[in-house]
């Protein structure tokens, strides 16, 4: 918990700051042009906003597993001693594969005992083309590869909001497609045959653009030290690197020689009337109304941090804003009622750029390669005193759009 307050009092806390914000921003706006000085105080209160969202974030994952933590521990398992025993087994086998791949980490394959190679030589892959031994290139373990996915989903935006294909081979995909929705049926009249209407099928292929986290270095007295958790170091660099990347082309990728983004496969809904700046109406009407009713009912925005701070500040007529914190456990923050997605990505509001998109984002398919490939480089840095890891990672994207249009953005005048 933060502060010792759960997550129920953080939202409340936060929504009497936002409501503190907005009452202090229209007595300032009563008075004409807000000062510097007001609008850098009315900043620092939506700086705290933000910090408050994020700590009713982590409360609320703490409080699910706490929750979750009591469930496991007052219902014992159904198959008795047996089940019981059965877990305890597959925990022990986890713990000393991961073990085993930690001390392949920092010593290579020669360096495992005989019990670690047991697990290591069958559950290591060693990926074809990239030699063998310690020098060689190897398929990571369930565990690690299962933490480095959770690790990439905390980056960028759309591995959050698209819909994820994991394959087991990188073959050019098709995914079909059809419109049907320019035909309608008619009245047979009597003794009258049925004329025909073909139904139109499409397809959108996803290849699978291989991604690098490019080379890490780290030095051999670091692999040495037990204390240091090479595990979650290395978890965390190569997840950052190739989510960053992987995040940035399923925004704004050219299709060419990369995945195509969601700015780029999505439509046009409506052009802002300003070069840098947004109202109720462009956003709130014109662009939601712009997207079929169909993708509305899971209808989202999708916006750079940036950009949501300008529209946290626009009011309708009647001076309802725009943006709304949720109040309650699970209930999330709208922009006109509708969740949002921060991805950074996502372009600002300037001239002839789309920083809003709305739509149905699951359409927006993301095809995985499974597994991760991580090479381990002794010789090439040793007169550094230095090893070098390297992980691949195979993915592509494209929006499924069958000619109804899911995702639509607003592009700056």
């Amino acid at each position: 918990m933060a502060d010792g307050l759960t997550s129920i009092d953080l939202r409340q806390k936060r929504a009497k700051l936002v409501n503190d914000a907005r009452v202090y921003f229209d007595i300032e706006s009563v008075k004409g042009e807000p000062s510097a000085e007001s609008l850098a105080r009315i900043d620092a209160m939506h700086a705290e906003v933000d910090r408050l969202t994020s700590a009713i974030e982590r409360a609320e994952r703490q409080e699910t597993l706490e929750s979750g933590l009591q469930n496991s521990i007052g219902a014992p398992s159904a198959s008795g001693l047996s089940g019981a025993s059965n877990e305890e087994a597959a925990k022990e086998k986890a713990r000393l594969e991961a073990r085993a791949w930690n001390q392949y980490l920092r010593g290579g394959m020669a360096s495992l005992s005989a019990e670690e190679r047991v697990v290591a030589l069958p559950r290591f892959q060693n990926a074809q083309g990239t030699g063998s031994g310690a020098a060689g290139g190897y398929t990571v373990p369930e565990g690690f590869y299962n933490e480095l996915i959770s690790a990439q989903l905390a980056y960028g935006g759309m591995l959050e909001a698209g819909f994820i294909l994991n394959t087991d081979s990188g073959n050019a995909l098709p995914i079909p497609t059809e419109n049907d929705t320019g035909n309608t049926g008619s009245i047979l009249s009597e003794n009258t045959q049925a004329s025909a209407q073909d139904v139109v099928f499409g397809a959108v292929t996803l290849n699978a653009y291989t991604y690098t986290s490019k080379i890490i270095l780290v030095a051999n007295q670091l692999l040495q030290d037990t204390g240091v958790n090479l595990n979650a170091l290395l978890q965390m660099k190569m997840a950052e690197r190739i989510a960053r990347a992987v995040n940035a082309h399923f925004t704004t990728g050219t299709g060419a020689s990369q995945p195509t983004g969601i700015t780029v496969a999505g439509t046009s809904g409506v052009t802002a009337a300003a070069a840098a700046a947004l109202t109720w109406d462009e956003v709130a009407i014109d662009l939601v109304h712009s997207v079929d009713p169909s993708y509305r009912r899971n209808g989202r925005f999708m916006l750079a941090d940036s950009t949501l701070k300008a529209l946290k500040k626009l009011k309708d007529g009647d001076g309802n804003y725009l943006w709304r914190p949720g109040l309650v456990m699970g209930d999330p923050d709208t922009i006109a009622g509708y969740q949002y997605i921060v991805n950074q990505d996502m372009p600002a509001m300037t001239t002839g750029l789309k920083p809003v998109a709305f739509g149905d984002f699951s359409k927006y398919f993301m095809r995985r390669v499974n597994g991760v490939q991580v090479l381990r480089l002794t010789e090439r840095y040793a007169d550094y005193n230095q090893t070098a890891f390297l992980a691949f990672q195979r993915w592509d994207g494209q929006l499924v759009d069958a000619g109804t249009h899911p995702v639509k953005y607003i592009t700056m005048a």
